[in-house]
């Protein structure tokens, strides 16, 4: 105890540890707010140590009636958090004031990062970048000042020893105890970029329909691996499931199962069919993401609005049509976004402008709606004007606008 010079006896149970504490806070919380924070809550409430029902009485008993008195538990075993505290049936029911939510960084805050270290890239490999590992500090932290994304991605996913080169596995084991069954519906949502329902996880992962799926799911999503979008005037039932987090697509595409390693790896790799095709989807999440930047930049941040995403209707006539992101707006219109990734000013050439138009007639077609329809385009450099795109694009989004703060 602070000014004692007697150690205490080491306590034999966490109810002592706790009476400990007590003695040793309840004098300073007299004078000011204190904070006390358990860090790896998981790791010290371990099976039979009897420490989790010590916490609830220490709490219940003491701390909740302590006014300057705050208390953080932190736990990256995200399983463990949920069921055992968030989901608490216990002495901790409802007890939580409130819950933070460490969120990967946003493009800008990625960007901030990284030049705090004195990695100076440009937005195109920064997006590279995050591209591949997302907006996870700890992954962004092992970038060299001087490097290019290319080195930085061989490096760390290529080599023997790199960071991520075998990450996956020990990620997921980590955060669920039944690694497992999450890793397989990462791994189905992989295989479909363009998202499943409950009722396709459940088909495709072998899955039964009842409460284990739920808990999957509600773990992945509060976990931010997977994401859920309501369809153009649908509801929760018909909830579109996507794989949100950019390292697990990227390993599963690169990694997993690859017979090419080592240094230069990923330059190789960096122009075939199916890096355009992986580079493609990781954009789409990342807009997915930033959603917000766009509105922001299409100037309706103001105006009330719900996005969505929607799929024509099988066996209809025209059918096929797909939209990733629509911005339904309250002012009786309605974005509809696509979103490509190029090294350059993306061109649009007759028969995309074709397949455009006819996605826009599809959609018109089968919704009903009487909104006017604004076409979006949404990339890297801007959309290059051409006799396809005049009267075709209303709005440009570009890479610039997804970086603002």
């Amino acid at each position: 105890m602070i000014g004692n010079p007697i150690p205490p006896q080491i306590p034999k149970t966490w109810t002592e540890a706790f009476s400990l504490l007590i003695n040793f806070a309840g004098p300073l919380i007299k004078k000011q707010k204190r904070v006390i924070f358990f860090d790896e809550f998981p790791w010290l409430g371990s099976p039979k140590s009897g420490f989790l029902s010590a916490f609830e009485y220490f709490w219940n008993s003491w701390g909740s009636r302590q006014s300057n008195l705050i208390v953080a538990v932190c736990g990256s075993a995200a399983s463990w958090m949920i069921q055992k505290i968030v989901n608490n049936k216990g002495g901790l029911h409802n007890r939580i004031t409130n819950k933070i939510r460490l969120l990967p960084f946003s493009l800008y805050e990625a960007s901030t990062y990284l030049k705090s270290r004195s990695v100076n890239l440009d937005q195109y490999q920064i997006l590279q970048l995050y591209m591949a590992m997302g907006g996870i500090p700890h992954y962004l932290r092992e970038v060299k000042k001087g490097e290019s994304a290319t080195q930085a991605i061989d490096r760390l996913c290529f080599t023997k020893d790199g960071l991520l080169a075998t990450e996956f596995n020990n990620l997921y084991a980590s955060l669920f105890e039944t690694a497992e069954r999450h890793v397989t519906i990462v791994k189905a949502l992989a295989e479909k970029p363009s998202g499943l329902t409950r009722k396709e996880i459940i088909e495709e992962c072998g899955l039964v329909s009842g409460g284990g799926t739920t808990k999957l799911l509600d773990e992945l999503l509060e976990s931010g691996f997977i994401h859920f979008y309501l369809p153009f005037k649908k509801n929760i039932k018909d909830a579109i499931y996507k794989l949100a987090n950019e390292y697990s697509l990227f390993y599963l595409k690169f990694i997993e199962n690859s017979r090419a390693t080592g240094k230069e790896t990923w330059m190789k790799k960096n122009n075939s069919q199916s890096w355009k095709s992986w580079s493609g989807m990781a954009f789409e999440s990342i807009c997915l993401k930033h959603a917000d930047k766009i509105r922001d930049a299409i100037g309706i941040s103001g105006i009330y609005a719900e996005e969505s995403t929607w799929r024509s209707r099988a066996g209809h006539s025209l059918d096929g049509a797909q939209i990733d992101l629509l911005i339904d707006r309250g002012d009786l219109s309605i974005n509809i976004c696509e979103m490509k990734f190029s090294n350059d000013e993306f061109i649009i050439d007759k028969s995309y402008a074709a397949a455009l138009r006819r996605k826009l007639t599809v959609f018109k077609e089968q919704t009903k709606t009487k909104k006017t329809l604004f076409l979006t385009m949404v990339t890297t450099y801007g959309t290059k004007e051409n006799i396809h795109s005049i009267g075709l694009v209303q709005n440009q989004v570009t890479m610039d606008d997804l970086f603002k703060r």
